[in-house]
């Protein structure tokens, strides 16, 4: 069975950092596009980052713009496991953070979201004092 299962979200201080991961099981992530979602209470789920599945020996990610700068996302095909490195936190960051795979779509980097195939249960990050 073909899953995603996010972890390492957590309430946190403005200013605060979290490591969020993503692991998957049933499927190795080595050429799978990673992305990483959230929806804020009250607001339509939004793409934050994503990263590219190997291309010519290289990967390639893109930022929403908001969080350019704060947040690093990455990935260990070797632990099919992707993370999503977020420093700077702001309370306007405070969402259900998922990530989502789907094969290479060609086209745009970052597939639209109704462009992956397998989803994340989610994980809750909140940045409050």
């Amino acid at each position: 069975q073909l899953q995603l299962v996010e972890s390492g979200g957590g309430l946190v201080q403005p200013g605060g950092s979290l490591r969020l991961s993503c692991a998957a099981s049933g499927f190795t992530l080595d050429y799978y596009t990673i992305g990483w979602f959230r929806q804020a209470p009250g607001k339509e789920r939004e793409g934050v980052s994503c990263i590219s599945g190997r291309v010519g020996g290289a990967y390639y990610a893109d930022y929403e713009d908001s969080v350019k700068g704060r947040f690093t996302i990455s990935r260990d095909n070797a632990k099919s496991t992707a993370y999503l490195q977020m420093n700077s936190l702001k309370p306007e960051d405070t969402a259900v953070y998922y990530c989502a795979a789907t094969p290479p779509r060609g086209g745009r980097l970052c597939p639209l979201e109704n462009q992956y195939d397998y989803w994340g249960q989610g994980t809750q990050v909140t940045v409050s004092s």
